[in-house]
């Protein structure tokens, strides 16, 4: 039941993210670095809710531990940052 409930909420997550840094992407510069930034931020948070589980204990969140929730942000975040690289080579090629 716990992995359903994490992979729901990472399905979620990654969307989110996905979209707010296409918006980012489309709406910056070319030398900007903050279409990552959305990324970088649910990374940190889910590095934060791992060590956080460590210290705590058992906490549930919508059928998830507080440990789901940091594997399911970092999982979001990572395929962020690798959506969003892609749309970044091609924004920088169309651009140039």
């Amino acid at each position: 039941m716990m992995i359903q409930s994490v992979f729901t909420i990472s399905g979620i997550l990654t969307a989110v993210v996905l979209l707010v840094s296409i918006f980012i992407v489309n709406a910056s510069k070319k030398e900007s670095q903050v279409r990552y930034y959305p990324s970088a931020y649910i990374a940190v948070v889910g590095l934060l809710l791992i060590l956080t589980a460590s210290i705590i204990g058992k906490v549930e969140i919508m059928g998830a531990g507080l440990g789901g929730w940091g594997i399911a942000a970092l999982f979001a975040a990572a395929i962020g940052f690798i959506i969003t690289s892609i749309l970044d080579a091609y924004a920088q090629d169309s651009k140039a």
